[in-house]
């Protein structure tokens, strides 16, 4: 008598294929190199990644926008020069003016 018929439980647990597959989806779920933790951190990672491709991608929109519109005038140029990088003519002075940091 073997091992399996000697114990009492349902006749579809007993057969050789239920068990094979119930092995083969234990084997895949969690022994395998690519189980389900590393494929849900794969996903998660692929998310994240495409977060951040939306971001840049709007970034780079944006910042074309500031180039086109730089680039349309000199007036504007200018201030944005002043503004960004302190720049000034040959015959100014430049004063900066910044908040105290907070503590």
């Amino acid at each position: 008598m073997s091992f399996l018929t000697s114990i009492k439980l349902p006749r579809y647990i007993k057969n050789k294929f239920f068990i094979t597959a119930l092995a083969f989806v234990i084997w895949i779920a969690f022994l395998d190199k690519t189980n389900l933790m590393y494929q849900y951190q794969f996903q998660s990672e692929v998310n994240k990644l495409e977060n951040q491709k939306e971001f840049f991608i709007k970034e780079i929109k944006q910042t074309r926008e500031e180039q086109q519109e730089l680039l349309s005038s000199p007036e504007k140029l200018e201030k944005f020069a002043r503004e960004k990088y302190y720049m000034k003519k040959d015959n100014e002075d430049l004063f900066i003016i910044s908040p105290a940091p907070q503590q």
